[in-house]
C-alpha cells in the first residue's frame, strides 16, 4: 500500500551505508521514497549518497543528495535550509547518525568519549535545532531518533561501551525535551524498542523505562522483545518496531502542533 508519504518532505541523515549491505539509514530512505517521500540523503560521502540516490530514482522515487557534516552547526543549518529551498516544505526529519566505540568507565580515552558523544548526539541535537522551524512553518512534523537498547540497559545492554550507552541515553532525554517543548511527534527507535512520545502540557512518566528495563531483562531474547513489547502510558507509547514507520505517519495519529 504506498503513497502513505506521498508530498512529504524527509531527511535522513547518515543516509548511506559506510560498507557493503544496507544500513539503517539506506533502508528508511528506500522506504520513504517508495511511500511517496521526496528524500533528502545527507551524507559525508556523497559519492555514497549520489548512488543511493539513483537506486532511489531507478525506482520513481524522488531524492536529493546534501553532502556534509552536520555534527558541524554550519553544514546542519545548511542541510535543513537546503531541504527546505529544494522541496519547498520538511515534514520528517530522521537522526541516523551515529558510532560506537569500546570502553569502559575506567578504560574509554578521552577522544573516543567526545567523538561517540558527538557523532549520536551533537549531530542529533544540531539537526533537530534547525529543521525545527521549517517543520513550524508548514504546521508540524515529525523526528525520530535511531537509538539502541544500551541507553535503557546501560552496560547491561551494551558491555564495554561506556560512550556508546551514555550517548544514548542522552539521547532519549532529547527526544522527550524535544517533544515537550515543541508539541511535536518524536520517536526514539531501535532494533528492541521504539518509544514514541506525542506531549501537550504533561510530562513523560519515568515508569515507562522502569517497565521497559523489567521486560527487557525477563525477554527470552531480543526477538521476543521486538514482538511483543506494546506498552501504553498517559502520552508515551512504545511499540513493536514492525508497526513504527507506517502507523507513526498514519493520518489517524492525533495532529501535531506547534505553540504559538
Amino acid at each position: 500500500m504506498a503513497g502513505r508519504l506521498k508530498d512529504k518532505v524527509a531527511v535522513v541523515t547518515g543516509a548511506a551505508p559506510r560498507g557493503e549491505g544496507v544500513g539503517n539509514g539506506m533502508a528508511t530512505a528506500v522506504m520513504f521514497a517508495r511511500e511517496g517521500a521526496k528524500v533528502v540523503l545527507v551524507n559525508r560521502s556523497a559519492e555514497r549518497a549520489d548512488k543511493l540516490a539513483k537506486q532511489i530514482k531507478d525506482e520513481g522515487g524522488e531524492a536529493a543528495v546534501f553532502a556534509g557534516d552536520v555534527a558541524k552547526a554550519d553544514a546542519a543549518e545548511a542541510m535543513a535550509e537546503f531541504a527546505a529551498k529544494k522541496y519547498g516544505r520538511l515534514d520528517i526529519l530522521h537522526n541516523n547518525v551515529g558510532i560506537g566505540a569500546p570502553g569502559t568507565p575506567e578504560t574509554v580515552t578521552l577522544a573516543d568519549w567526545h567523538k561517540v558523544l558527538e557523532a549520536n548526539l551533537t549531530t542529533t541535537m544540531l539537526c533537530t535545532k534547525y529543521c525545527l522551524p521549517r517543520m513550524k512553518e508548514g504546521g508540524g512534523g515529525s523526528i525520530i531518533m535511531v537509538s539502541s537498547i544500551a541507553g535503557a540497559l546501560g552496560l547491561i545492554g551494551s558491555p564495554g561501551a561506556v560512550a556508546y550507552a551514555t550517548a544514548k541515553a542522552g539521547l532519549h532525554g532529547f527526544t522527550m525535551s524535544v517533544a515537550v517543548e515543541t508539541t511535536l511527534a518524536c520517536a526514539v527507535v531501535s532494533s528492541e524498542f521504539v518509544l514514541i512520545c506525542w506531549l501537550t502540557a504533561d510530562w513523560v512518566t519515568p515508569l515507562i523505562w522502569a517497565a521497559l528495563v523489567k521486560l527487557s531483562l525477563s525477554a527470552k531474547s531480543m526477538k521476543t522483545l521486538r514482538l511483543s513489547i506494546c506498552i501504553r502510558t498517559r502520552n508515551t507509547i512504545l511499540v513493536p518496531v514492525s508497526q513504527l514507520m507506517f502507523n507513526f505517519f498514519n493520518e489517524s495519529r492525533p495532529a501535531m502542533k506547534f505553540p504559538a
